[in-house]
């Protein structure tokens, strides 16, 4: 009896060993099957970050271009050209958009026209899957709406706003928007921080150099309202002011506006909306597969289309692994 008790607990390790000897061989070779039986071409490259590149493409007179194709657009990356994987048609990918109103005491005078000017950019600009945040700022930051798709309370929170007596932290808060902005972020959709605002700042902690490199690694771009007119060439604050909103729209594809009167508050509005609703998306994977938190630079052109001009963001940091 316990011949035959030791005979069978022999026969169960045997086979105990067998099984998992088969077991390893399997998934050794499923392992190995996965890894390199399948051609290159079909491996997801899952490391590998898909960067997206809103473009404004105008003619000699200033008209958006909008019958381009994909293969007619090129990009380069640090000098090294890149292969353009997808284009979304001009005006066809969605907009989160972010109103970014200062309400410190520079900018009192013409308040209410440059609110009444953007109700009616909202109501020009949104369509369905576009979002739009507000917020305020003095010395502190407020949001009031946060990437709602509601045109409806995005013009009651509008007609909601009031001036104030207080400082302004600029810097501080164009930081503050482009992270709300790419913290609410949807794949592949286009980013916009519209600022009014004079551009002078006497709070933030940040620097102009900070809130340039923010608005670039949430890719962001900046559109800027000035309602200083004439008047920012009067002192050095107004000028660097100025030159700092031209600095931080030239280099992520937007533009810096200064408005003369109030009358042309609306036509400011209208040329953002008009570019907006005109920009291509062009998407590629960078050739450059290092993950360092550094800034790569990007050029875009049309090669056959010299006449044309090409504006989109200068670069974008490649995210740390």
């Amino acid at each position: 009896m316990r011949f035959w008790k030791s005979r069978s607990f022999l026969w169960f390790c045997v086979l105990s060993l067998a099984i998992r000897s088969l077991y390893g061989q399997l998934s050794a070779n499923f392992i190995s099957s996965d890894v390199t039986d399948y051609p290159s071409s079909s491996v997801i490259r899952v490391n590998t970050s898909l960067v997206t590149v809103p473009v404004s493409v105008t003619d000699s007179k200033g008209r958006p271009v909008l019958d381009l194709r994909m293969d007619e657009f090129r990009i380069e990356e640090d000098g090294r050209f890149q292969e353009v994987q997808k284009m979304a048609e001009a005006g066809q990918s969605p907009l989160q958009i972010a109103l970014l109103f200062d309400l410190s005491r520079s900018l009192s005078p013409r308040f209410e026209f440059e609110q009444k000017a953007a109700i009616r950019f909202l109501e020009k600009i949104m369509k369905p899957g576009d979002t739009v945040s507000i917020v305020t700022f003095t010395e502190d930051q407020q949001i009031l709406l946060r990437n709602s798709p509601s045109l409806k309370d995005a013009l009651h929170q509008l007609l909601m706003l009031k001036p104030t007596e207080s400082a302004t932290a600029f810097y501080d808060s164009v930081v503050y928007t482009a992270k709300l902005l790419q913290q609410m972020a949807a794949p592949e959709t286009r980013r916009a921080q519209i600022v009014l605002s004079d551009g002078e700042d006497n709070r933030s902690d940040r620097t102009i150099f900070d809130a340039l490199r923010e608005v670039q690694r949430c890719d962001t771009i900046f559109y800027s309202i000035n309602p200083g007119g004439a008047s920012i060439r009067l002192n050095e604050i107004s000028i660097k002011g100025q030159r700092d909103l031209h600095s931080l729209a030239s280099q992520t594809g937007g533009t810096a506006f200064i408005s003369d009167d109030r009358s042309d508050l609306d036509g400011i509005f209208s040329l953002i909306a008009t570019e907006l609703r005109a920009q291509y998306l062009l998407s590629y994977y960078s050739s450059n597969s290092s993950l360092d938190d550094q800034f790569r630079r990007i050029a875009v052109s049309i090669p056959g289309r010299p006449d044309l001009r090409v504006r989109a963001r200068q670069g974008y940091f490649a995210a740390r692994r």
